[in-house]
């Protein structure tokens, strides 16, 4: 089983893959802040999670903004949070875009859809690191090293 994770800033959607690895399910939203990073580790644990995918926030053009240096930030704490679960941080461009088409194709509006949009957003990202796999033989993205010890969220890397 695998777990998919879309940071966002106020809520952190989470999916699922079938023990196969070939779909991808919602399973719930995390609302961001205290006790994000536990809720996160207590789902590798009853998911019996073998790995968590994060997306990573790419621009267009495949650069990297301020957006992707907060989730690279998180994607370490939630590495420290899993081990010895790996954590690896794949391209998550336009995944929200396909999440809200999906959910606006399915007829959900306003609040109703803005509720489930991070779930939808972190199955487009399990489902695209699953397919992925499948048609390379190879781990998509990139593996994420845990932090030394004492980093804590929003810490300067080169403790400035």
């Amino acid at each position: 089983m695998r777990l998919g994770v879309d940071a966002g800033d106020a809520r952190i959607g989470v999916a699922r893959s079938d023990p196969a690895g070939l779909i991808a399910t919602p399973v719930e939203t995390v609302r961001r802040g205290r006790g994000d990073l536990a809720r996160l580790h207590a789902l590798a644990e009853e998911e019996e999670a073998v790995e968590v995918v994060l997306g990573l926030p790419r621009s267009l053009n495949g650069g990297e903004g301020p957006a992707a240096r907060k989730v690279r930030d998180f994607a370490a704490e939630l590495a420290r949070e899993v081990a010895p679960v790996p954590v690896r941080l794949c391209d998550e461009r336009l995944s929200t875009v396909s999440a809200e088409a999906v959910l606006r194709e399915q007829g959900r509006k306003g609040q109703r859809r803005r509720a489930v949009v991070d779930q939808a957003a972190a199955v487009v990202i399990l489902q695209n690191a699953l397919d992925t796999e499948r048609a390379t033989g190879a781990a998509p993205g990139e593996l994420v090293q845990e932090p030394r010890p004492g980093r804590h969220r929003g810490e300067d890397p080169a403790g400035e």
